[in-house]
């Protein structure tokens, strides 16, 4: 028996709110696609706080339509439409100053005290997903049991926090040293903590340097098994900081298959070369797209230049990442889709798995 879309928004009705209504009724069905027997939408709440309280409601939604006649699996993705409603700090905002230019530095690069080994997740250009696939390296090696680190490097756009889900202030109880929160088994910091959302960093390079030194010395990481680093795209002052101030293990190049964005990709390459950081292997995101219900695979942005690159280097082609709506609405969400299940939580766990394996992470 076929599954159809008005069967399943049937049984979503069923389902009522509190405060009265539906999940259709009350519109918050989203993105629902049906595959075979493979049944796939979105409950999108009106805010961060009201989609908490919806957890026992997505979960019985996902139990009323596995027994539906003709389902053979279910997923559903618990998201927010908007920010959630303002609300005093639970700690008080550090009162030490971010930005300021860095102190004198004598001798070469140096560790991170604590910190085993830094990984540098990097592209030549934007918009290829290097800060999604920090993110869900990061949730994907705490659950290889790491010890794991996340520090936004990208000054002017920090995305983590939203990513990871973090809206809480970091505390500085000291006024030196800030404690980073912890989110999915995983100790987050970025300078979008210490802002509000829509407020711009308008800094020069010297501002931009002391500010990446402060993040990684003035901050409790405490000890870890790895610290994935996002940087900002581009072959900037951030990039160049790191590599002559820290010991960085190794770097991880992000791209997409077109040739414009391996172009970027080559040129953030060699910087790391000239910097004497070890390229420890690249990845490609957005490597095909897979139709939610037809099942047709696309390669809208090419097929195999990334590999093609890695192997023209002599360096692994660490995983190919695909194109998938759930990644984005994870994103949005606050619950990186590593931490889930499924297709895409799995080709991280493996590129976790390799890394671990070799001695990298």
């Amino acid at each position: 028996m076929a599954v159809t879309r008005e069967a399943v928004l049937a049984e979503l009705g069923r389902l009522a709110l509190p405060g009265g209504g539906d999940l259709v009724s009350r519109d918050m069905v989203r993105a629902l696609t049906i595959a075979g027997g493979v049944v796939k939408f979105v409950i999108e709440a009106p805010d961060p706080e009201s989609a908490r309280k919806m957890e026992a409601i997505a979960k019985a939604a996902e139990q009323l339509i596995r027994q539906m006649p003709g389902v053979d699996d279910v997923g559903v993705i618990l998201t927010a439409h908007g920010p959630a409603p303002a609300k005093a700090p639970a700690a008080q905002p550090p009162k030490l100053t971010i930005g300021g230019h860095p102190t004198p530095h004598q001798g070469g690069p140096q560790k991170v005290p604590g910190v085993d080994r830094i990984l540098a997740i990097a592209s030549g250009k934007g918009g290829v997903g290097k800060s999604t696939v920090s993110s869900n390296l990061a949730v994907a090696l705490a659950r290889q049991g790491r010890r794991v680190g996340l520090l936004d490097a990208d000054i002017y756009g920090p995305s983590q926090p939203r990513m990871m889900g973090v809206t809480t202030r970091p505390e500085a109880p000291d006024g030196k040293v800030i404690v980073p929160p912890v989110a999915h088994g995983v100790k987050m910091m970025s300078l979008g903590l210490l802002l509000k959302e829509d407020q711009a960093v308008i800094w020069r390079g010297p501002m931009l340097m002391g500010a990446l030194q402060q993040l990684l010395t003035q901050v409790a990481w405490g000890d870890l098994d790895v610290l994935i680093i996002d940087l900002p795209p581009g072959t900037g002052d951030v990039q160049l900081t790191l590599g002559q101030r820290t010991q960085v293990t190794g770097a991880i190049v992000v791209s997409t298959p077109q040739d414009v964005a391996l172009l970027d990709a080559r040129k953030a390459i060699n910087m790391f070369e000239t910097l004497k950081t070890p390229i420890l292997g690249l990845i490609e995101n957005m490597s095909s797209y897979v139709c939610p219900n037809c099942g047709h695979e696309e390669h809208i942005f090419g097929h195999g230049g990334v590999a093609a690159e890695a192997k023209k280097m002599g360096v692994p082609l660490l995983g190919e990442i695909p194109l998938s709506l759930d990644v984005r609405l994870a994103g949005d969400a606050g619950t990186p889709i590593a931490a889930a299940e499924g297709p895409i939580a799995e080709a991280y766990a493996r590129i976790a798995e390799r890394l671990v394996q070799g001695g990298m992470a």
